[in-house]
């Protein structure tokens, strides 16, 4: 097959990114994940069929989109539309019937060669720095696709950058770094079992995935999601910092502080956000994370 021809599952393109990697970029998002954090901002990642989302917040409460459902899937309760998931094929008459746009598939098949064309777009933009991220979901679940979207990029001048978890085969990394400029690789939680609490599988694969990349010398940036009762306590920091200095001493550590943004996109795709309440840090707490992880030698930032 061509490889342009390559086909995976997108549940969005997001242009004109600056939080992404360097520069100005345009992300690719694929969908399905292995992973099920409980703290994901992004639900409608995790699974890898398409899903139809209800923006519950811009529906009318109109009932047209039930009257169109061919498979009797949708009913009006007091909070709003219900969604009877088993019975719901995708076929899209309601979303088509719905005037305010609360109704949308997540989800969409197409090929490395048509993702391309959206990334194109921006080229003008990237000048030396910018270009092409592929997120997720998990970009490993996909890899042949992500690597036949880089490999386009690389052909045509365009900078790549690869956000992932780490948790996949060798095979699926090697594809990808073939055509990956750089890394962005999440380091989560250090203990194997913890890990496996918060976010559904252990991480001795995602630990030796990063000591690879690290190898490689490709540039890395790991990144670490702090949660405090989850990973932020001082002794989780010098942790993570020490395993930092001994699987990838040159990568940049970026410390990403603790949202709820994402907790009102659980319902929409028929999900529970199970992650207990949880404070954010403080600016006492990141200049203290900031301070140890330094205390290593370790090029840092926080957000």
């Amino acid at each position: 097959m061509d490889y342009k021809q390559i086909k995976g599952t997108v549940f969005n393109i997001q242009r004109y990114s600056i939080d992404d990697g360097p520069g100005v970029r345009t992300t690719v998002f694929v969908k399905g994940c292995p992973l099920s954090c409980k703290w994901c901002s992004n639900p409608e990642s995790q699974c890898f069929a398409p899903q139809l989302s209800y923006r519950y917040t811009s529906c009318k409460r109109c009932g047209k989109c039930i009257d169109k459902c061919p498979q009797g899937a949708l009913s009006m309760g007091e909070d709003g539309l219900i969604i009877d998931r088993e019975k719901c094929d995708l076929c899209g008459a309601c979303v088509k019937k719905c005037l305010y746009e609360a109704l949308s598939i997540s989800g969409k098949e197409m090929t490395a060669e048509e993702a391309y064309k959206v990334v194109a777009r921006d080229k003008d933009y990237y000048e030396n720095i910018g270009g092409c991220t592929c997120s997720g979901g998990e970009i490993l679940a996909q890899a042949d696709f992500v690597a036949a979207i880089f490999r386009i990029c690389k052909e045509n001048g365009i900078h790549t950058n690869a956000d992932t978890s780490g948790f996949g085969s060798r095979e699926a990394l090697k594809k990808i770094m073939e055509y990956a400029d750089m890394f962005y690789y999440d380091l989560k939680l250090l203990n194997s079992e913890k890990h496996k609490e918060w976010t559904g599988v252990p991480n001795e694969i995602i630990l030796d995935n990063l000591r690879y990349v690290a190898e490689s010398g490709i540039p890395v940036v790991i990144r670490v999601p702090l949660i405090p009762g989850v990973n932020a306590s001082e002794e989780d920091i010098h942790n993570m910092a020490k395993t930092v200095c001994e699987y990838a001493p040159n990568a940049l550590v970026s410390m990403l502080g603790y949202h709820e943004y994402g907790k009102n996109k659980y319902r929409m795709v028929g999900m529970e956000y199970a992650m207990p309440e949880t404070p954010s840090l403080t600016e006492e707490e990141k200049a203290r994370a900031l301070e140890i992880v330094s205390s290593y030698g370790l090029e840092c930032k926080i957000s």
